[in-house]
């Protein structure tokens, strides 16, 4: 199996992306079998979710001897926006190369956690090709404009040190602080994290009604009688996500 899939206690899933002769590049095969795994785990009900490499790399991006025509982009696209915006928060473990679709894999997470022999690029000069309209808007928005011209444009390479003086990445770290990090999130209010992020791409999607939903949702919630209880109890809140 090109992925890997764990479930931990309900509460943080791991996807690890194991192809360490391509570096983890993805073909077609692997892209379904993430899509699912990220079905699966909010199915399953976890509050986090990890998207991680094997072997020391990310993703180096899609696998180019399998790369034949528009079609896998087609595809990826739809998977990518479905892992953006699943109700959960997701967290990307970055080492390694995180380059091509590696970086729309990273994009499409909520949160990055990079460690310090993490590369990034966006090689399209390279290659002749060009990555969709909604790859560009959010490594622009991750990375800010210049950076993200200076990889897609310049073919420019950036490291850790860049990822993090910039502002992509909200934490250094390995997987053990990725998972760290994904575990802080689990016990807070899923009603306001699911909202929240609609709220972040309604410049994309457009969606005002939904996030008018998610907000009125929030605010009639017994999430939110239970946070004022435990607020004025100064005890941890016992959220359940209605």
């Amino acid at each position: 199996m090109p992925l890997h899939f764990a479930l931990d206690d309900h509460v943080a899933t791991v996807t690890t992306i194991d192809r360490p002769e391509r570096r983890n590049a993805l073909n077609l095969e692997s892209l379904e079998e993430l899509h699912t795994h990220v079905r699966e785990s909010v199915s399953q009900g976890a509050r986090a979710l990890i998207v991680t490499g094997a072997a020391g790399h990310f993703c180096a991006g899609a696998d180019l001897t399998e790369l034949e025509d528009v079609s896998f982009t087609r595809r990826l696209a739809q998977v990518l926006d479905h892992l953006a915006t699943v109700p959960i928060t997701t967290v990307a473990a970055i080492s390694g190369s995180c380059m091509g679709l590696g970086m729309q894999l990273a994009v499409a997470c909520d949160l990055r956690v990079v460690a310090d022999d993490a590369r990034f690029a966006v090689p399209v000069a390279k290659l002749g090709l060009m990555v969709d309209a909604w790859t560009m808007d959010r490594v622009a928005r991750f990375w800010g404009e210049g950076a993200a011209r200076a990889m897609v444009l310049a073919a420019r390479v950036l490291d850790a040190d860049d990822a993090w003086r910039l502002g992509f990445t909200q934490q250094r770290g390995t997987l053990d602080d990725a998972r760290a990090l994904a575990r802080s999130t689990v016990g807070l209010a899923p009603l306001s994290q699911a909202g929240s992020k609609i709220g972040f791409d309604l410049g994309w999607h457009g969606d005002r009604a939904a996030f008018d939903e998610a907000f009125l949702r929030a605010w009639s919630s017994s999430d939110l009688a239970e946070g004022q209880r435990a607020f004025t109890e100064r005890r941890t809140p016992r959220f359940q996500g209605a």
